[in-house]
């Protein structure tokens, strides 16, 4: 069963959004394995609070990431 688990941060993604990761990531599956995969692919989004993720030892919330006036657009 191909599976993808994507994190991005609380509030950055609308429900099209979403949506589209879904059906685009579906269609990569499809492309690679074949429409027998389409039944059985998982994508799983899940948003991270502000603040509850990190890189190269920093925590990253939207203010730091220039995001904080664009969250809830839709657009990260």
């Amino acid at each position: 069963m191909p599976f993808a688990n994507f994190k991005f941060p609380e509030g950055t993604l609308d429900h099209a959004r979403k949506e589209e990761i879904i059906h685009r990531t579906t269609a990569m599956f499809v492309e690679y394995f074949g429409e027998g995969a389409r039944p059985h692919s998982m994508v799983l989004i899940e948003e991270v609070a502000d603040g509850g993720w990190g890189r190269a030892d920093e925590t990253l919330t939207l203010e730091k990431m220039g995001l904080a006036a664009q969250a809830g657009t839709g657009r990260a």
